[in-house]
């Protein structure tokens, strides 16, 4: 059976860095638009170069760096936005330039303060101009499943006859459901006179928690685009999962009769580097990517797991990433036994990586009597965390003392960007907050701690304790920070270092402010 292509477009580093608290540096998001390469999607909306310079220079490295998929940038119907987007993707393989306009009712007289003229015009000059750059152009009516069906025909009609590749469908408030989302798609297709011309494409909010749902529907009614984010991040409840999506249609198969040319073996770790670069934890029953996505935890269940997988499994693990916990390893455990470990995982390193990873390895080691592979894997994030950042602070050593009838203090040493080591003690109410304000004395700016939250990486007692932190500077802005370490006051120094090196970075590139973009 011949089945059609569909095109995957992720806009992780878009729309997801829209979700509150989120933030990245350039360095960041070209390890994640790496990824995202491997993982095989076909677009890469690596930003709204427009918004920032922080964001402009991201676009930049990854139109630059990427070669096996199309990288877009975002821009609003407004002639400075088209070029700056433009200047941005110069040197991409494969550039797109994805321009948007409000198109319901509410937003033209509440947003734009615009006539549906109006709103036509400005959005034929976009598409047109966005076609003098590149070949490739994309149209967005935002908030299109509010926006009156005759309208929209009519803007999507224009738009295509100046130029526009494909035409997005989005549910920018996920106000939708899915067997009226699905009708609103196939009315489109047969009304529009020129949709043959394009490809339809749709961008799913997750406000009801439809966003998945909603994609399906539109792939069942003709869409061959489907936008999305991984881990379902992005604008307020975020937007539709691609591990959710992506593995819907593959399991699928017999009903949606679709293809993409996505490796799913990439989906796990590519689940985890988001997570751990954007420093949200996964739910532990979030759908494909969770940690309890494939236990079975009931009697019955277990029993018929144990005779045949299939009667409760209706993917394997391994199809998505999950390579079980193999105990291999330990102190013992030399360079070769690690660097085989890491090949059967999927890892490849250089002599340098591998070198600096088994340095950490053996620290773990030491402190743990086996290594799990999820240890590893936390390692090389941790890894690729601190690559991907310039590290202005960097902890060298810290003790605390603590107990019930003591108020916990903390000595820590913080080699800075000089390579200058710099001491400083503190007391606080508990050990964590002895630690913090002990590098709050060290650094020369304010900075308020507004969330902390602890996981383990794997299970058992000695498990690799996983801190996430954010913070807020002077300016509000919220950046993130992740720390790993089999001890959790640690854990805690390094994610708060981690924060601060970050809202440092970001501020020099520009990029300070996180969450500006735009939603669609």
């Amino acid at each position: 059976m011949n089945r059609e292509s569909l095109i995957i477009f992720d806009t992780t580093l878009r729309d997801g860095e829209q979700s509150a608290g989120a933030g990245l540096t350039v360095d960041e998001k070209l390890v994640i638009a790496k990824q995202l390469e491997a993982l095989g999607v076909d677009v890469i909306e690596a930003g709204f170069a427009v918004s920032s310079q922080g964001d402009f220079n991201a676009v930049s490295q990854i139109a630059e760096t990427i070669k096996n998929c199309k990288v877009a940038s975002l821009a609003r119907v407004v002639e400075g936005d088209i070029d700056k987007a433009a200047q941005a993707l110069e040197k991409a393989s494969n550039p797109r330039i994805h321009t948007f306009v409000s198109s319901s009712a509410i937003h033209m007289e509440h947003q734009m303060r615009k006539d549906p003229e109006e709103i036509i015009d400005m959005a034929v000059k976009a598409v047109s101009k966005a076609k003098y750059y590149v070949d490739d152009v994309e149209f967005s009516p935002m908030d299109a499943t509010r926006t009156d069906i005759d309208f929209l025909v009519t803007l999507l009609e224009a738009t295509i006859e100046a130029g526009a590749n494909t035409i997005n469908i989005p549910d920018t408030v996920g106000y939708a459901v899915s067997k009226e989302f699905g009708e609103s798609i196939k009315i489109l297709r047969d009304r529009i006179r020129n949709i043959d011309n394009v490809i339809i494409s749709v961008h799913c909010h997750n406000d009801l928690g439809l966003a998945v749902s909603n994609s399906l529907a539109a792939v069942e009614n003709g869409a061959r685009q489907i936008e999305g984010c991984i881990n379902g991040l992005g604008e307020r409840a975020g937007n539709a999962a691609l591990e959710e999506v992506i593995m819907g249609l593959e399991v699928r198969k017999d009903h949606f009769n679709v293809e993409t040319k996505v490796k799913t073996s990439e989906i796990g770790p590519t689940s985890r580097l988001v997570s751990n670069l954007f420093g949200f934890p996964m739910q532990a029953n979030k759908a494909i990517v969770g940690q309890n996505a494939f236990r079975h935890s009931s009697g019955i269940h277990q029993d018929a797991f144990l005779k045949d997988r299939s009667t409760f499994e209706i993917m394997e693990p391994e199809t998505v990433g999950w390579r079980g916990e193999a105990l291999v390893l330990g102190k013992l455990s030399g360079r070769a036994g690690l660097k085989s470990r890491l090949n059967d995982l999927g890892y490849d390193f250089d002599n340098d990586q591998l070198n600096s990873l088994f340095i950490k390895f053996k620290d773990l080691a030491d402190s743990k009597k086996e290594v799990t592979d999820i240890d590893l894997e936390s390692l090389i994030l941790e890894q690729s965390r601190y690559e991907a950042q310039k590290s202005y602070l960097e902890l060298s050593s810290l003790e605390v003392n603590c107990g019930n009838k003591q108020k916990p203090k903390a000595k820590i040493e913080i080699i800075n960007m000089d390579n200058k080591t710099i001491t400083s003690e503190s007391e606080g109410t508990g050990p964590v907050d002895a630690v913090c304000k002990a590098i709050d004395e060290i650094i020369d700016f304010n900075v308020k701690l507004t969330e902390f939250s602890v996981n383990s990486v794997t299970e058992g007692i000695d498990a690799l304790g996983e801190v996430t932190i954010r913070i807020e500077n002077s300016n509000g802005i919220t950046f993130t920070g992740t720390g790993s370490d089999p001890d959790i006051v640690v854990a805690s120094a390094k994610a708060y270092l981690n924060a601060i090196n970050r809202s440092i970075q970001m501020t020099k590139e520009g990029s300070e402010s996180p969450g500006s973009g735009a939603g669609r």
